[in-house]
C-alpha cells in the first residue's frame, strides 16, 4: 500500500544561532527572540490542521524560553536534540560535543520525562565523532545528512575519507537517518545576512520557494510507493506573515494530495520496521 509520509520539522533556535557566531548585538538578537513570537503562530496552524511535527530545541532556547517550549511539548509534538549552544560540533572537541549531548538531553528530560530519541546538529555539520557518540547515549535516529531524499537510511560508522585516495565506507550502524536539503530548508531562502566575509541574500519569492517544495513532494509521490520528505524551518523565519501564508498553503495542498503527517520518531519506527537493522 502506497504511504507518502511528511516531516513538518522545526529548529527552534531563537537567539542561539546568533549567539554561536558571535552575533551578540541587539539587532540579531532581536533576531532571534522573533522566533518566540513565530512559535506561537506554528503551534496554532499545526492545531487548526491536526498536525503532528518534531521540533529540534537547543538547550539554550530550552533553558532561555521554558514556556514557549512547554508549548510545544503540551500540544502533542515530539522534542528533538539540537545541541546546546547551537555551535557546530565539527568545530568541538570531542569532549565538548560530548558535554554538550549530555547537558541539553537532561534539560529535554527534565520537560518531557524521556530523553531525545532524534538529533540534528546544529547547521548540519557533524563531526569524525558525533555518530560514534549518538550511538553511546541511545539515540534512534538523527536528521543532518543529505545521501538520499525520500528514503531514509542506517548511518554509517568509520569512513574514512581521504582527498588522495578513494573513499572507504565503514559499517552501517542501527542509528536511523532521516534525510535533509538545504532545499527543503526555509533559511537560505528567506534570510539575509551580512557579515564581514559573507552575505546570504535570501529574501526570495515565497510563492516560488513553495512551488519547489510542492514539487519535491509530486515527485516523491509519482516515483515511489513509499517514502518520506522532510521540510525543516525556523520559527524566527517561517513565522513573517507571508511565510507563515505560504506554509499554510504548503500543508493544505500536501494534504489534498494524500500526505501522512507524522512526528518524525514515528516515520523512523515505519522505516525501521520495513528495514530491520541487521546485525
Amino acid at each position: 500500500m502506497a504511504k507518502h509520509i511528511v516531516c513538518i520539522t522545526f529548529d527552534f533556535d531563537a537567539m542561539s544561532g546568533w549567539i554561536a557566531r558571535g552575533m551578540t548585538t541587539p539587532t540579531p538578537v532581536s533576531r532571534g527572540e522573533f522566533g518566540v513570537i513565530g512559535a506561537a503562530r506554528i503551534l496554532a496552524l499545526l492545531k487548526d490542521h491536526g498536525i503532528p511535527a518534531t521540533w529540534f530545541i537547543p538547550g539554550h532556547t530550552l533553558e532561555t524560553y521554558p514556556k514557549a517550549c512547554e508549548r510545544v511539548f503540551e500540544a502533542g509534538h515530539e522534542i528533538g536534540h539540537h545541541g546546546w549552544t547551537h555551535v557546530p560540533p565539527a568545530s568541538l572537541s570531542r569532549e565538548q560535543e560530548e558535554a554538550e549531548l549530555v547537558r541539553a538531553n537532561e534539560q529535554i528530560k527534565k520537560l518531557t520525562g524521556r530523553r531525545a530519541r532524534g538529533y540534528r546538529s546544529p547547521s548540519w555539520d557533524l563531526s569524525p565523532h558525533s555518530v560514534e557518540l549518538l550511538l553511546e547515549h541511545g539515540f534512534y535516529y538523527e536528521s543532518s545528512m543529505m545521501g538520499n531524499d525520500t528514503t531514509p537510511y542506517r548511518v554509517r560508522l568509520g569512513d574514512r575519507i581521504e582527498l588522495q585516495k578513494p573513499a572507504v565506507f565503514g559499517k552501517e550502524s542501527r542509528l536511523i537517518e532521516m534525510p535533509i536539503s538545504w532545499s527543503l530548508d526555509d533559511y537560505p531562502h528567506f534570510e539575509f545576512v551580512r557579515t564581514q566575509n559573507a552575505v546570504l541574500p535570501g529574501l526570495m519569492n515565497a510563492g516560488s520557494v513553495l512551488a519547489n517544495w510542492i514539487d519535491d513532494f509530486l515527485y516523491m509521490k509519482r516515483e515511489t510507493d513509499w517514502g518520506v520528505i522532510t521540510y525543516t524551518f525556523h520559527p524566527f523565519v517561517i513565522g513573517r506573515g507571508h511565510r507563515m501564508m505560504a506554509l499554510e498553503r504548503l500543508v493544505e495542498r500536501l494534504a489534498a494530495e494524500g500526505a501522512e503527517f507524522m512526528r518524525m520518531e514515528t516515520a523512523a519506527e515505519l522505516f525501521d520496521k520495513r528495514a530491520p537493522f541487521k546485525t
